[in-house]
């Protein structure tokens, strides 16, 4: 790579300063090194002038400015989900000049698709409306005091992440027989799980094995729960959340929350749409996920029995910092005008 004339200005000065080539290293803070300072000192002292040489190697027949260009303007026109492989029969190119033309000449990066939730335009509204109350009410302290809930259904198939769960093997055969097919049943037997977190841990899951749930089993079986653990946790003086469930709206759940807990956001102030602001559904369910022991949940007795001790096993580290995260994404929320926020 060719240095700048002012670079090589800089370093003929310090060297006219009696300064050594280490000095004059440590003094550019390794922008160029101690044999380029080296050669250039003994160009200048021979022929009184510092001759550049055009860069080594042969000239580039495929890797062009012309390919790269081309390549970069059918990525930006919307032709972004074409593999590398693709682009190299496209383009007839081998797949490793593709990929050393993403990366090093336009510094591209794959990334993978995220599911995310479609906002209509009435939905950011209120998000952006919630986020603005939530800057000016609520202080990132009495974020602490906040009791976060959510119901999920869990299975016995488990989780498959179909990206990341690979099994290393010198044939599909033998990746077959360590495990390298996930099985997954037609109508898998399954719970519905509701939680509480708050900074200073999560409630005792309620688990529902059979029918859904309406508003009145939310008041009889659920709510309780949420008022004493809450208690236990933070004390009487704590806010309730909760999504727009119907259960959650019913006229009946609103007034005994109005009663019962000290404070609640009502029907009308939690935002639609927004799992990317639930500590539970941003960070929670996935860390009780990961410390259920999968391998031994075989129907919906074992399935049950390793809820209640993953979520007994859920880090209070991970916990917190997902609650204090909580005030970082509404200030996130502002500045994306209340589209979705992404991990």
């Amino acid at each position: 790579m060719v240095k700048s004339t002012d670079l090589q200005q800089l370093v003929l000065q310090l060297h006219s300063e009696k300064k050594s080539c280490r000095d004059i290293v440590n003094h550019l803070r390794d922008q160029v090194t101690k044999s380029t300072v080296n050669r250039w000192i003994k160009q200048y002292k021979d022929i009184g002038e510092i001759q550049l040489k055009k860069p080594t190697g042969r000239k580039r027949t495929k890797r062009t400015k012309r390919l790269v260009n081309k390549i970069k303007s059918q990525l930006m026109c919307g032709k972004r989900q074409m593999s590398t492989r693709a682009l190299a029969k496209y383009h007839n190119c081998s797949k490793s000049t593709i990929l050393r033309l993403l990366h090093s000449d336009l510094g591209y990066k794959a990334y993978v698709k995220r599911v995310a939730p479609k906002l209509t335009d009435t939905q950011r509204e209120k998000r952006l409306s919630f986020a603005i109350y939530i800057r000016k009410k609520v202080r990132k302290s009495f974020s602490r005091k906040i009791l976060f809930s959510d119901e999920k259904r869990f299975n016995i198939d488990g989780l498959y992440n179909k990206q990341n769960d690979r099994v290393w093997a010198p044939s599909r055969e033998e990746a077959t027989a360590n495990g390298g097919i996930y099985c997954k049943s037609k109508f898998p037997q399954g719970v519905m799980i509701w939680l509480g977190v708050c900074y200073n841990g999560v409630t005792r899951p309620v688990i529902i094995e059979k029918g859904t749930i309406d508003h009145r089993r939310y008041i009889d079986e659920i709510l309780p729960v949420a008022v004493q653990d809450g208690t236990k946790l933070m004390g009487c003086n704590f806010l309730f959340q909760q999504d727009g469930a119907t259960p959650h709206t019913h006229h009946l759940t609103q007034a005994w929350c109005q009663e019962k807990f000290w404070k609640f956001w009502p029907k009308s102030r939690w935002p639609p749409n927004s799992p990317d602001l639930n500590p539970l559904d941003y960070s929670i369910w996935y860390e009780l996920c990961s410390q259920m022991q999968w391998n031994k949940v075989h129907d919906k007795k074992t399935l049950i029995s390793q809820i209640r001790l993953g979520v007994k096993k859920i880090r209070i580290e991970v916990v917190r910092r997902s609650i204090d995260s909580f005030t970082k994404r509404i200030y996130r929320l502002l500045q994306t005008r209340g589209h979705y926020i992404s991990k």
